[in-house]
């Protein structure tokens, strides 16, 4: 009886402290979190030698943001495979981490409780050559490269400036290698190229301008002589083109970082000496062989295919054999009309019109028509020709230019004034709306957009000799 007797006053103990009204505290203030305004997913421009500062709005309501919070500031340098770290607000540093986009992370510490907050952020480091206008110039047969900067400034023959050495003789291109936004790391690069047996063509930094390399380092096995002729891009830092009157086409087999993408392996074999007038179609080369004197094919990948090629009607002219021996311009689209420009032995400029079917597997040439050029008696043995991608064309004549449209064989001068200076570059721009022509120390910007007819819209002045060659960033 007296064990029941303890268990009954333990329960009724129990039921009565349960039932007891709690009188504890239970009033909670969670701790302020920070507030950083103007730095996620911000990009923020830095200039290579100058000073990066990065300083947010930050608030931390009823503390001190500056005393209790910690700032940590990392910046990926992907091809060091490592992070440069920063303390402190705000960010301020000398930026010499070169150019192109960098991922950061800004680590907000909350010193009070330990918390931690991210923030995503990016870096694009530029130089004072990343935006403006590089031309490759003459200057008594010797390469030159100026920079005109955004606001027209002109920094004159700024290679020989910077590196203290003169370019090689006989300047043909500026090349510009531009990697395309997953080729992370690759080369951005320009190529000088000229016909220097001697010293040979260089490679330039394009964010520096300074010397990188002689063009012999983009070959695995260089020829002795490398005699360039025209290259395009083929897929960003990956080009094709005419050297040394053979195909050649960067290899693509290694991760675009890799120090051998890009390079040119051997040229693509075959008894043929192809002109600079060439096209790469979608699964297709199409060229003219200054040796056979005929159009020519190539595979795809490059391989040599010649005139294994269908050609239903030679009565206007046989591709085949054409008869005609010097090809002075030729620029042949994917598919449609296409047209070429032969300057014969009596002094008259021969217009031919084709198209061809070079996508399947029964590949055909047509001919179309073979005519007298109507701007023939303006076409000079150095005349610079362009063609935009409605098929009209633009060529020099001394210090003029004319428009030729083959439609209808309309032939037009354009009302620039070159103050009787010879022209000796046409560079047409990619909508077909501007038009940049060099004389003797000035390069031209003409406004050729429907219903103009070649108006001066911009002149830059200081070039050392012939313009030959620009490119626009």
């Amino acid at each position: 009886m007296k064990l029941k007797y303890i268990y009954l006053l333990a329960f009724i103990a129990l039921c009565y402290t349960s039932c007891k009204k709690d009188l504890g505290n239970y009033t909670y203030s969670p701790p302020s979190e920070p507030i950083v305004e103007g730095v996620k997913d911000v990009n923020f421009p830095a200039i290579t030698g100058d000073t990066l500062i990065i300083k947010p709005k930050v608030s931390l309501e009823g503390a001190d943001p500056l005393k209790d919070l910690n700032f940590e500031w990392r910046i990926l340098v992907l091809e060091e495979l490592k992070e440069i770290v920063y303390t402190g607000y705000p960010l301020k540093m000398l930026y010499g981490l070169g150019p192109g986009e960098r991922s950061g992370t800004l680590i907000v510490t909350d010193k009070r409780n330990g918390l931690i907050y991210k923030l995503k952020f990016k870096v694009t480091g530029t130089t004072q050559f990343s935006k403006g206008t590089v031309v490759l110039s003459s200057d008594a047969g010797l390469a030159k490269l100026s920079f005109v900067k955004p606001d027209n400034t002109v920094l004159s023959n700024i290679y020989q400036g910077l590196n203290n050495e003169s370019l090689s003789a006989n300047p043909v291109q500026l090349y510009y290698s531009k990697p395309l936004p997953y080729q992370l790391l690759s080369k951005e690069e320009y190529w000088v190229l000229g016909n220097d047996a001697a010293k040979g063509s260089t490679i330039v930094d394009a964010n520096t301008l300074l010397y990188k390399d002689n063009f012999r380092s983009q070959f695995f096995l260089p020829p002795p002589v490398i005699s360039p002729g025209y290259i395009e891009p083929l897929m960003g830092t990956i080009s094709n083109g005419v050297i040394n009157n053979k195909l050649y086409i960067g290899i693509q087999s290694t991760a675009p970082f890799a120090p051998d993408y890009g390079k040119f392996a051997n040229e693509q074999s075959g008894d043929y000496q192809l002109s600079n007038y060439f096209t790469h179609g979608s699964s297709f080369y199409f060229g003219f062989d200054n040796k056979a004197k005929a159009f020519v094919i190539f595979g795809g990948d490059g391989s040599y295919l010649g005139t294994t090629y269908l050609v239903k009607e030679t009565t206007v002219f046989n591709p085949k054999a054409i008869g005609m021996q010097n090809l002075i311009f030729m620029k042949a689209g994917e598919s449609g009309t296409s047209y070429a420009y032969f300057r014969e032995a009596d002094g008259n400029t021969y217009e031919l019109m084709f198209s061809y079917k070079l996508t399947g597997t029964d590949k055909e040439i047509i001919p179309g028509h073979k005519r007298l050029f109507k701007g023939s008696s303006s076409v000079n043995a150095d005349s610079k020709w362009v063609r935009n991608n409605l098929n009209v064309f633009y060529f020099s004549s001394n210090d003029k230019i004319w428009r030729y449209n083959p439609v209808n064989e309309s032939l037009t001068e354009l009302v620039a004034n070159f103050g009787g200076k010879k022209v000796t570059m046409l560079k047409i721009s990619e909508d077909g709306n501007t038009l940049t022509t060099g004389t003797n120390g000035f390069v031209y910007m003409l406004d050729v957009t429907v219903g103009k007819d070649g108006n001066i819209t911009k002149t830059i002045s200081g070039i050392p000799g012939d313009p030959v060659d620009v490119v626009v960033r």
